[in-house]
């Protein structure tokens, strides 16, 4: 048992620092679940979950690598906006028939989600806020003004 709390008290040293963690992973599900609830709601194929664990990871990240420089944060970063491009690369699909290509808003909303981690990883978290704001509106309100230059033939926009 010893041998835990030694090894927890090194990554946290202090109060000051566990809350510090604490309220940032805390913020990241927060935003994480903001986001993800318009997804989930839009029937998206990256949902509540999705989103929540992406924010969360991406902030750990952060988090892990803090103290270590700028080099080190800088090539997490960029490490970061490659991995997750990989993830959203995956929802993207091209059909065939209709020649659209759908999951590209999808792809966006995991690329955006991963930056607002990096602002609450960092501690910018009117930064994250503010993000946080945009995207929804984006997802959420935008779609409505969409609909309404949707095309005469019915043909649904991409996700």
């Amino acid at each position: 048992m010893n041998a835990i709390v030694e090894e927890l008290s090194r990554s946290l040293p202090d109060a000051h620092e566990a809350a510090r963690v604490i309220l940032r992973l805390l913020a990241a599900l927060a935003a994480g679940t903001v986001i993800g609830l318009q997804r989930q709601h839009s029937h998206t194929p990256a949902g509540l979950r999705t989103h929540m664990l992406v924010c969360l990871g991406v902030t750990l990240f952060i988090l892990a690598v803090d103290g270590l420089g700028q080099d080190a944060l800088s090539r997490v970063i960029q490490g970061i906006a490659t991995g997750v491009g990989f993830l959203g690369a995956g929802a993207i699909m091209k059909e065939k028939e209709e020649h659209q290509i759908r999951g590209l808003t999808t792809a966006a909303g995991i690329w955006m989600t991963s930056a607002i981690g990096v602002a609450i990883g960092l501690g910018r978290f009117g930064t994250a806020l503010v993000g946080t704001i945009c995207a929804w509106f984006v997802l959420a309100i935008v779609i409505k003004f969409e609909a309404r230059d949707q095309p005469a033939d019915g043909a649904e926009r991409s996700r």
